[in-house]
């Protein structure tokens, strides 16, 4: 069971990515505003999410812990700090450090990145020896293409593989387009899970994201499993917001409505 006595259950926060082109102010000041207690920052080819001092003093204007540091993984932010996996992952621990960030959410390697699956079956498990920041292996999914089946990019993403790492972030968006329960998925990794990622999904194949009252998956539910486990790592609201970000009033009501769902299920009852 992972706990982390820095920060007491629940440990329900939002993820910047879902603002990643807007400017790291915007997405404080509205997770802020919604009423999350903490951040995980999104780094992105935007300078500002990759200043430890600055994004510190803006977590501390408005009120916000920074629980996790997202490695620049994504497509769009692949040549941030160059294109080494390694070298982001080791430049994200700085980052880490200097925010005050327990955790680094990073991606597995595709099948190609040979050196870098040796790094994480070699290194990885002995980093933490060294630093006081996790490093947690997100579980990805296979790219389907239409008519045909999925197409698996990246190695290590197996949940048997994912058992051989000392922590991984669970996606609970990424496990339904692997056709993965959330919940089983957490049962058969609660001795690894370290962070979630959550956010519902469409069910159509693709990795959507979706608001948590909307889509297929069984979310409360989901978080009700963590709340009875004693789970303390960061739940991250990892969620698509592109339809709301021009209307700031719809965007702070399904904000305000996701948190408040999510509290429900994770605050024990009195």
């Amino acid at each position: 069971m992972t706990r982390d006595a820095r920060f007491p259950a629940p440990n329900l926060i939002c993820s910047t990515g879902a603002f990643f082109a807007r400017p790291p102010q915007e997405a404080f000041a509205s997770i802020a505003q919604a009423g999350f207690p903490g951040v995980e920052v999104m780094v992105t080819r935007d300078p500002a999410t990759q200043d430890g001092r600055a994004l510190r003093d803006l977590a501390g204007e408005h009120g916000l812990e920074i629980r996790a540091i997202h490695a620049p993984f994504l497509l769009m932010a692949r040549k941030v700090w160059g294109t080494d996996p390694i070298g982001k992952i080791y430049r994200s621990i700085e980052l880490a450090e200097e925010a005050g960030a327990p955790i680094v959410v990073v991606h597995p390697p595709y099948h190609w990145q040979m050196a870098y699956r040796r790094w994480l079956d070699d290194r990885l498990p002995q980093l933490s020896e060294h630093t006081r920041v996790r490093v947690g292996v997100e579980n990805m999914f296979p790219v389907r293409l239409r008519g045909r089946g999925g197409i698996g990019l990246h190695a290590k993403h197996q949940l048997e593989d994912l058992e051989r790492f000392p922590n991984v972030v669970l996606d609970t968006s990424h496990a339904a387009v692997s056709r993965l329960d959330p919940i089983e998925t957490y049962r058969r990794l609660r001795d690894h899970v370290a962070h979630v990622h959550l956010s519902n999904n469409a069910g159509r194949g693709w990795d959507s994201h979706l608001p948590v009252d909307q889509g297929i998956l069984p979310i409360g539910e989901f978080l009700d499993v963590l709340a009875a486990d004693g789970f303390t790592g960061a739940v991250s609201l990892e969620l698509d917001l592109r339809p709301y970000l021009e209307d700031g009033k719809h965007l702070h009501e399904v904000l305000v409505r996701q948190r408040e769902f999510c509290e429900a299920r994770l605050t024990p009852s009195a």
